[in-house]
C-alpha cells in the first residue's frame, strides 16, 4: 500500500474521527467536530455509526439546530446499539420535554425502555411516570414508579417512591404505600442525603397516620349504631385527636358529637374530650357558662380561635379602662367612669359567647341585688 493510500485511511478510520471530533467539541469547535461526524456517517454501517450519530446530534443541539440533532438522534437509535442507541432516544427525548412537546417525548422515552439497558431504565421509567401522572392514566403512572423502585437506583428510585406513595395516599392505599417508601428509604444513604431521608420518612409516618384514622374509625363502625362500650370511647378520641393531623378537623367535630350523643359512652366521651382542661376545684362544669363553649371549641377544633376571641375583648376592655386614667385625675368630668365602664361591657357583644357573658352578668347583679327571678331574660348590659 502506498503512502497516501495510508494517509487516506488513517483519515477515514471511524474511530480515530469519532475521538478527533469529540476532542474538538470539548474545545468548542463544534462546526468542526460535527462536520467529522457526518464523515464517519458517510462511511455507512460501521460500528461507530450510532456513536457519530448521537455525537452530531448533541453538537447541533447545542448550536441551535433542533430539527438536524433529532435527525441525527433518530439514525442512533435505528442503527440498534445497545449503548447509543438509548442514548439517543434518551436525548430525543429532552429535545422535546424542552419544547413542552410531552406527546412527542413519551414515545421517544418508551423506545429507551425497549432498549433495556439498565443505566437509562431508572430516568426514562420515571419520566414516562410524571407524564401518565400528568394525564391522569394514574395505572401507567403506578406501574412506571414501581419499574423506578424495581431498579434500585438510588438516585431516581426515592423520588419515584415519594411520588407513588403520594397518589397511593390519595387513594386511600396506605399499607401500599409503606411498602414503597420503605423500599425507597433502603436506597438512600441518610448521612450523605439527610432531606431526601427525611423527606421519605415524613411520607412514611403520614402512611401509618392514615392506616391510624381507618383502623379507628373501622372499631367505630356504623355511624348510626350504638358504639362500643368498652372501646368506643377510647376510639373516639384517638379517631378525633388523629385527623386533625391529617388536615380532617370538620371530621373530627363530627368523631366528637357522634361520641357526645351515644348515651351509652357519652360520659366516657365527654371525661376524654375534657382531658386537658385542668382542675375546676369540683365545680360542676354545668353552672359555669363557658363550659359549653369551650366543650364545642375543642370538638370544633377552635380553641385557639376561642382563646383569641377572649383575650382580644379583655384586651380592648382593659384599653378603655386604662386609657381615661392616664391622664391626670384631676382633669377627670362627671360621670366619665360609669361612660368607660358601661363601654367595656359592650365589647363582648360582637361575640358567639357574648350573650352567655351577658345573662351571667345578669344574674350575678340579680343575686348580689336580692332582686326576685326575672320574668323575662336578663337584660344585656349594653342594651
Amino acid at each position: 500500500m502506498s503512502e497516501s493510500a495510508d494517509a487516506a485511511s488513517a483519515t477515514d478510520d471511524p474511530a480515530g474521527l469519532c475521538e478527533r471530533a469529540r476532542a474538538l467539541a470539548e474545545n468548542g469547535e463544534a462546526t468542526e467536530a460535527a462536520l467529522l461526524f457526518e464523515r464517519v456517517l458517510a462511511l455507512g454501517d460501521t460500528p461507530h455509526r450510532a456513536r457519530a450519530a448521537l455525537g452530531l446530534a448533541v453538537v447541533l443541539d447545542d448550536e441551535g439546530d433542533v430539527a438536524r440533532a433529532r435527525e441525527a438522534d433518530r439514525v442512533a437509535i435505528a442503527t440498534g446499539d445497545p449503548e447509543y442507541g438509548p442514548r439517543a432516544a434518551y436525548h430525543l427525548a429532552l429535545t422535546h420535554e424542552r419544547a413542552g412537546e410531552h406527546d412527542r417525548a413519551a414515545p421517544a422515552w418508551r423506545t429507551v425502555v425497549d432498549f433495556g439497558n439498565p443505566a437509562y431504565l431508572a430516568p426514562a421509567h420515571l419520566a414516562l411516570a410524571r407524564l401518565a401522572d400528568d394525564a391522569g392514566d394514574a395505572d401507567a403512572a403506578a406501574g412506571h414508579w414501581e419499574a423506578v423502585v424495581a431498579t434500585a437506583d438510588p438516585e431516581y428510585g426515592p423520588p419515584a417512591a415519594h411520588d407513588l406513595a403520594q397518589r397511593l395516599l390519595e387513594h386511600g392505599e396506605p399499607a401500599r404505600a409503606q411498602r414503597i417508601l420503605t423500599a425507597g428509604l433502603r436506597l438512600i444513604d441518610r448521612d450523605t442525603s439527610p432531606y431526601a431521608f427525611a423527606r421519605l420518612a415524613v411520607a412514611l409516618g403520614i402512611s401509618f397516620l392514615d392506616q391510624a384514622i381507618g383502623a379507628f374509625g373501622a372499631a367505630l363502625g356504623d355511624p348510626a349504631a350504638p358504639a362500643d362500650p368498652e372501646v368506643g370511647p377510647l376510639a373516639t378520641e384517638l379517631l378525633a385527636r388523629t385527623l386533625p393531623l391529617r388536615g380532617r378537623g370538620s371530621e373530627a367535630g363530627e368523631v366528637w358529637r357522634r361520641g357526645l350523643a351515644d348515651p351509652g359512652v357519652a360520659g366516657q366521651v365527654r371525661a376524654r374530650l375534657r382531658r386537658d382542661f385542668g382542675d375546676d376545684d369540683g365545680a360542676d362544669p354545668a353552672d359555669l357558662w363557658w363550659e359549653p363553649v369551650v366543650e364545642q371549641s375543642v370538638s370544633d377544633g377552635t380553641l385557639p380561635a376561642l382563646a383569641g376571641e377572649a383575650f382580644g375583648a379583655l384586651d380592648h376592655m382593659y384599653a378603655l379602662l386604662a386609657v381615661r386614667y392616664a391622664d391626670d385625675p384631676a382633669e377627670r368630668r362627671p360621670g366619665e367612669t360609669h361612660e368607660v365602664l358601661g363601654r367595656a361591657l359592650r365589647v363582648p357583644s360582637d361575640y358567639a359567647w357574648g350573650p352567655l357573658l351577658h345573662e351571667s352578668f345578669a344574674e350575678r347583679l340579680r343575686l348580689a341585688m336580692g332582686a326576685p327571678a326575672p320574668v323575662r331574660p336578663p337584660a344585656r348590659p349594653d342594651a
